[in-house]
């Protein structure tokens, strides 16, 4: 017999968890969505090009990504609680250098590289501590965890932009820095589900001695096994294609209000409707998964599809109230998808491998993340209009969808050739 963890709760002190993630959810990737507030400042302090300034976010988000295996490991070699802690000192250290203003590399480093690390140490965990306490609650449990980002970002907006006004931008990464110390604060409220050991199990372990070192290597190196299933390499090219296309508007849509001759609050508040639509479309479709009206991954290539489709239209836009309304069709349609592209990885590599396979996707997403934002830049620069960004994220998004409904057909298939195994060796 192996050991086994402690069921998940579905409630009681998960909801604790839960809560916790969602504050660690406004403080790691509601600060990053709004980083679009300070892209023209800095530029202009700096007086580097579009392209130059883009690649502060894409190492941020680069960094973010890579170091979700590591921090899947630190996961399972220490406990959820500890290495969000870790990620809390790391965020706000970031924040607190990058206010000092030394140089644009300096910036790379803080707010890119400890910024971005912070992050990942933080968000990988969290989701993580979520997906394990719940089993029927699950999607409409990340839904609520996952809407922190949304709530925090309606109201980081105009706050962020009074912080730039009042304080300048080396001030208010200042504070942005003090307020994620309150990162560690949530890490401590995340209480890991104990293992409960077999007596069998316990006789084994005294006999083998060291042997219990070796669970942490085994998982490790399974973790890279799990690119030998093709449902899951194909889901890992979905999220490069989507995370090229998912960073793109934040960044680039606050710009694009302001060449349209739109001042002073008004893309802020932009910012904050499309983070209010965000949160709508994370909890309707949350619920929408836990009602099992269609699978999963079905859910997930509909959202897909239709997000990039509005992107593609967005730069129609020549006045704020359009921009408006494709800004809370974009903001809904990217709150669904947030809401079940995460908890769909348990359909394809089960719960036991989720840990492992939740570090590979972010790990891979990163070559999309690190990429999109740039390239959007380089465009940008090259046909000096704000809607090429929006374009080049839309075909991303569309083209990822793709890669989804292939992953569908591959897992439905699986699971028909489990259960004809199943009947015969039944009958048998």
């Amino acid at each position: 017999m192996k050991s086994r963890r402690a069921g998940p709760y579905d409630g009681g002190y998960g909801w604790v968890v839960v809560i916790s993630a969602f504050f660690i959810m406004g403080l790691t990737a509601a600060v990053l969505k709004n980083f679009g507030l300070f892209f023209l400042d800095v530029q202009s302090h700096f007086g580097i090009p579009t392209s130059t300034m883009s690649w502060v976010t894409s190492t941020t988000i680069a960094t973010f990504h890579l170091g979700a295996p590591l921090a899947s490991v630190l996961t399972l070699q220490f406990s959820q609680r500890v290495v969000i802690i870790i990620g809390g000192l790391l965020a706000s250290s970031g924040m607190l250098l990058a206010s000092l203003d030394l140089s644009l590399p300096w910036l790379y480093l803080s707010m890119g590289i400890l910024q971005g690390l912070g992050i990942s140490f933080s968000w990988i965990p969290a989701n993580s501590m979520v997906s394990h306490y719940f089993v029927r609650w699950r999607p409409i449990a990340y839904a609520i965890a996952s809407s922190g980002e949304c709530v925090f970002a309606v109201m980081f907006s105009p706050f962020f932009q009074w912080l730039i006004e009042t304080y300048t931008w080396q001030g208010a990464l200042l504070i942005i820095g003090g307020l994620q110390l309150n990162l560690c604060v949530c890490g401590a409220l995340m209480r890991p589900l104990q293992k409960v050991e077999s007596p069998l199990q316990e006789t084994k372990d005294c006999l083998e001695g060291d042997a219990a070192a070796l669970p942490p290597k085994r998982k490790f190196y399974f973790q890279c096994s799990l690119m030998k299933k093709p449902e899951f390499f194909l889901y890992i090219l979905f999220s490069i294609f989507a995370a090229a296309g998912f960073f793109i508007p934040p960044l680039f849509l606050v710009p694009l209000v302001h060449s349209l001759g739109i001042d002073k609050y008004w893309p802020a508040m932009i910012l904050s409707t499309l983070a209010l639509a965000d949160l709508a479309g994370r909890l309707i479709c949350g619920w929408i998964a836990n009602l099992r009206l269609c699978r999963n991954l079905q859910l997930l290539t509909m959202m897909v599809t239709l997000l990039g489709v509005v992107l593609l239209l967005l730069p129609i836009s020549q006045n704020y109230w359009t921009i408006i309304v494709f800004a809370l069709l974009y903001g809904f349609l990217f709150g669904c998808v947030v809401a079940i592209h995460v908890t769909s990885i348990v359909d394809i590599v089960t719960l036991e491998r989720f840990d492992n396979g939740l570090g590979l996707f972010m790990l891979f997403r990163s070559i999309g993340g690190f990429m999109g934002p740039p390239a959007a830049g380089w465009l940008v620069d090259e046909t000096n209009n704000y809607s090429a960004a929006f374009y080049l994220s839309g075909l991303c998004l569309v083209s990822s969808a793709v890669f989804v409904c292939a992953v569908d057909c591959l897992v439905q298939r699986r699971k028909v050739l489990e259960a004809e195994v199943h009947q015969v060796t039944t009958k048998e």
